[in-house]
């Protein structure tokens, strides 16, 4: 479509009066050459009004056209993989992966309930009918689901403030808790909440875990010492505690302990190196149990403690009880929980992407909620998926949850029949465990990486560490999580604005401080805001967009007639995704600014969303329709057109001027001319005819 200089909708140009229009159609003002101007389609007034509608109606036909098939698939996600299951190809593999596992499980378990203070007996029930629950409900094929080191240091921090762990309420209330992050985690999967996690930097998690990782290998230090140390989860205490119970130092723990964390590492190692000996890694924990009982059997030390007692048989049906410190456990519930999906969603997208499927990060907590909630009423306390035993898993070949389905017969066999067995372990041994499962956690290669990469990030890994490593797990799980979000909110309030430019020889605009070159036009300004617009960043935005009519680099050669001020700004708002009624009342104030001025503001490239709102608050008709362009190349020919038109105003000229005077040029000029601003054509960089500024008229 061809027009003299504006879109379809013009009548008369907003800013410009009548008597500039009808000189402009007469044809006596303008160049003759045609602009060639995309039309925008203005929403109607109808599908204004619906589109508020649009968020509560659009769900309706999808839940319609949905299948029992798929139905059965959200409750039931194991629905998936069984309905396609192979059995030739996936039967042996998972039942290989999920002995390994169960077999790694079994004294882990055992290992991860002391360090939350609790029996062994209560790791074996957590590692029980979690792991069954989760195979039926958790959409990940390859997480491993069972008591964790991380999750088992927060019980015992926690809890060891209310009570004393050897107290029977200890228990209970590890297993209310359990319930509680059950309850949280599928209040967040049915509510789709599972966006929230994408808040917690990468930097944030690494500095987390490696600082509680070196935290969870001195608290096992008690049972390589053969004393007791202070219950802690700062660095400080645990370090004061060691050093001052010295002289009760006992020789035997502490060299059998040694001894087997040496094994595990050395096996750990092999296993990751050499793919022939990929079972090594997974046989390690069972390899220590077994060296560490055969010790205990052989010699019998009385310096080396055992774990006892333990009971056997099935967990029982019972209702958590301590309901009267629920009160008091809704903190730890959510910092817990927050952990919990940290720890497990993270890799279960991971060993999705690897293994070709799609995950559901709500589908996912909601499968780790009702895991959590059936294993409270059998005598578990707060389960998660883990690291090291979903790579294994994975490792191991597992295709479904079958795999789990097998790690949890492995336990249940356990419980049945090999309890008496492990009445001789040395407590030295299930230390060794959980020291060779936390160090893989320890990161220090990803700070090196951020100093590298990101200063910031690193700020930020640096600081998540020190705070855990200094004031706790739970205060630096939450500085981390704060300033992460601090991070967020400045970059979030404070956005690129980029002052743009026309390629050469193209219709494309480019940031002038990337591509130099790029032609720009004596007064006009074409500025693309790179973030939604919303409350906490319209101040900063209008404040860059009055610095960028002044702030324009003098090393970047304008082009077109020369006029002593801007009389046009061109918004390009393309990134620009959403806008509430903060930015758009501040818009409606920069306008009536600018019009006071004598400048137009001009709008182009917005997204539907973003212009049914500026219509529904009226913004689009007190500024224009003929000033809002599909392209901002659209919108540099209309604007530069009027400029052509202009006679230089000198800057204390009343701005009601703008809108009355035009003068006829008195001669056409040359591209070069146009160009170089009025200077020799001889001097203008441009020579190549093809490369010449079709925007700027030009003689036959």
């Amino acid at each position: 479509m061809e027009i003299t200089y504006a879109s379809p909708s013009s009548g008369d140009l907003v800013g410009f009066g009548s008597t500039t229009a009808a000189v402009s159609t007469a044809g006596a003002i303008m160049p003759s050459r045609p602009v060639k101007v995309i039309p925008l389609q203005h929403p109607t007034a109808s599908a204004s009004a619906s589109a508020s509608n649009s968020i509560f109606t659009r769900w309706k036909p999808k839940l319609k056209r949905m299948t029992a098939t798929e139905w059965i698939s959200i409750f039931f996600p194991c629905y998936r993989w069984i309905r396609t299951y192979r059995w030739r190809e996936y039967l042996q593999n998972d039942l290989m992966a999920g002995v390994t596992v169960g077999v790694m499980l079994v004294p882990q378990a055992m290992s991860y309930a002391k360090l939350a203070g609790l029996e062994p007996i209560y790791g074996l029930y957590s590692g029980f009918v979690p792991v069954f629950v989760y195979a039926f409900f958790g959409s990940s094929r390859q997480l491993a689901v069972g008591p964790v080191a991380l999750v088992s240091l927060l019980v015992s921090n926690v809890l060891s403030e209310i009570v004393d762990s050897s107290d029977e309420l200890y228990t209970e209330l590890a297993i209310l808790l359990a319930l509680m992050v059950g309850v949280l985690e599928c209040i967040m999967g049915l509510l789709r909440l599972g966006w929230i996690i994408r808040f917690i930097s990468h930097s944030v998690i690494s500095g987390f875990t490696t600082a509680s990782a070196i935290v969870i290998a001195l608290s096992q230090a008690k049972y390589f010492l053969g004393y007791d140390i202070a219950r802690s989860s700062e660095i400080v205490p645990l370090i004061k505690s060691i050093i001052s119970g010295l002289d009760k130092f006992s020789w035997p723990p502490f060299v059998l302990g040694s001894v087997i964390l040496a094994v595990l590492l050395i096996m750990k190692h092999l296993g990751k190196s050499r793919k022939h000996l990929r079972l090594l890694r997974a046989a390690g924990p069972l390899t220590g149990v077994l060296l560490g009982t055969a010790f205990v059997k052989i010699f019998n030390p009385s310096s080396i403690s055992v774990v006892g007692e333990i009971p056997q048989g099935l967990p029982k049906f019972s209702v958590p009880e301590g309901f009267a410190y629920l009160k008091s456990l809704i903190p730890t519930a959510f910092l817990v929980t927050g952990v919990a999906i940290l720890e497990s969603v993270g890799i279960a997208k991971a060993l999705a992407a690897k293994n070709g499927y799609d995950l559901d990060s709500n589908q996912e907590l909601f499968g780790l909620g009702v895991a959590n909630i059936l294993g409270s009423f059998f005598s578990a306390y707060p389960t998660t998926g883990s690291f090291s035993r979903s790579a294994v898993n994975h490792e191991s070949g597992a295709k479904t949850g079958l795999s789990g389905i097998t790690t949890g017969i492995i336990m249940g066999c356990a419980l049945l029949f090999l309890t008496s067995l492990f009445e001789d372990i040395p407590q030295c041994a299930l230390a060794a465990i959980v020291v060779s499962a936390v160090m893989g956690l320890v990161d220090y290669g990803e700070a090196i990486l951020l100093w590298q990469v990101d200063k910031k990030d690193f700020v930020l890994w640096t600081i998540t560490f020190t705070t855990t490593l200094f004031l706790g797990i739970e205060i630096g799980v939450l500085v981390g999580v704060g300033v992460s979000l601090a991070f967020v909110i400045h970059e979030s309030a404070n956005p690129h604005i980029a002052v743009l430019g026309r390629l050469p020889g193209t219709t494309i605009y480019r940031n002038l401080q990337q591509y130099p070159e790029a032609y720009t036009y004596h007064g006009i300004v074409i500025v693309r805001v790179d973030a939604p617009i919303y409350f906490a960043n319209i101040s900063y935005i209008k404040d860059r967009l009055r610095k960028c009519e002044t702030d324009l680099d003098g090393s970047i050669s304008r082009h077109g007639p020369k006029v002593e001020r801007v009389y046009f700004v061109i918004i390009e708002m393309s990134p620009v995704t959403y806008i509430d009624s903060s930015a758009v009342q501040a818009l409606r104030e920069l306008y009536q600014e600018y019009e006071a001025r004598g400048i137009q503001l001009v709008v182009s490239n917005l997204n539907r969303d973003v212009l049914l709102m500026l219509t529904r608050a009226g913004l689009v008709e007190l500024i224009g329709k003929e000033w809002f362009f599909v392209r901002a190349h659209d919108a540099v020919q209309v604007c530069l057109q009027h400029v052509q038109s202009l006679d230089e105003l000198p800057t204390e000229t009343n701005p009601s001027l703008f809108q009355t005077l035009l003068k006829q040029r008195n001669k056409d000029l040359s591209i070069a001319e146009l160009e170089s601003g009025g200077r020799d054509p001889s001097i203008s960089r441009i020579t190549d005819p093809q490369l010449q500024d079709p925007l700027l008229p030009h003689k036959p």
